[in-house]
């Protein structure tokens, strides 16, 4: 195992859709959708779709079955298992749901590449109804951050993380995959030594370049698949030469086969802290 944890966003990062309008568009909820937009909060709004879905008669195993057909690139699919192989410790923070993460990762066989998943937990109630939960109680434990929606803040997440991290032998450096505004917040969290890999032109992206001196972490932006994959990789190659370097154990013959297995991004995805 490396000293490398890799955390993950998942709608349009490790899957290039949203998993809640999947589910909303494939089962046929758009007007339902459409009508409670403005009035219930994300989260909640969800949980609202999949009661009218039990009561329209519709399963589980109907829920399970529109999931598993969820897209997924093979290029995420092979940097999810290289980071893997190499020793990474992988984790996903998702405002998605518990059930819909587990179901469209094991499909393509990648669950167990995950040692965490933090999400909205979902459950199955008594009448045999999906229900999906806030991650953060926010009536009883509210967490006041301004930046994340009511259920969930990723920042505090990243905290428990790094805390956790903190306790193990050896320092920890951090990679943070995602695209989303709700993925700004533990961009803020990480530290020198760090990396955040925002998803080019979204939301993420932009709130980072508007006030980039905000972030301490190294920047390197992606904009598919691909890209993700080739970044991410050199990012960990990096991060590796350096630990070996640094514990004296880096040899040339470990240069020459870095170059040759990782080719170094282009300028253009690459924009570091320089303040």
């Amino acid at each position: 195992m490396t000293g490398i944890v890799v955390l993950f966003d998942f709608d349009r990062t490790i899957i290039d859709d949203n998993s809640d309008k999947w589910v909303v568009v494939e089962m046929g909820l758009t007007q339902s959708f459409q009508q409670l937009l403005s009035v219930l909060p994300w989260n909640t709004l969800m949980d609202r779709l999949l009661d009218e879905l039990h009561s329209q008669g519709r399963t589980i195993e109907e829920i399970e079955k529109c999931l598993k057909r969820v897209p997924m690139n093979p290029r995420i699919m092979a940097a999810i298992k290289a980071a893997h192989d190499f020793g990474c410790d992988l984790k996903i923070v998702s405002d998605a749901n518990t059930f819909y993460i587990e179901t469209i990762l094991k499909h393509h066989g990648l669950l167990g590449f995950f040692s965490e998943i933090f999400t909205n937990p979902t459950s199955v109630d008594e009448l045999g109804r999906l229900r999906i939960f806030p991650f953060h109680d926010y009536i009883l434990a509210p967490h006041a951050c301004s930046l994340c929606p009511y259920n969930m803040c990723k920042g505090l997440v990243i905290e428990k993380v790094r805390a956790a991290a903190a306790t193990e032998n050896g320092k920890k450096r951090f990679v943070y995959v995602g695209d989303g505004r709700g993925d700004f917040c533990p961009s803020l969290k990480l530290g020198q030594g760090d990396y955040v890999m925002p998803r080019k032109n979204y939301p993420l992206w932009n709130l980072i370049f508007t006030d980039p001196i905000l972030v301490k972490a190294e920047v390197h932006e992606w904009s598919d698949g691909e890209e993700l994959e080739k970044v991410l990789l050199h990012i960990i190659s990096t991060i590796s030469k350096e630990e070996n370097i640094s514990n004296g154990t880096y040899t040339q013959s470990e240069s020459s086969d870095h170059e040759a297995n990782h080719q170094t991004p282009p300028n253009s995805w690459v924009r570091e802290k320089t303040a």
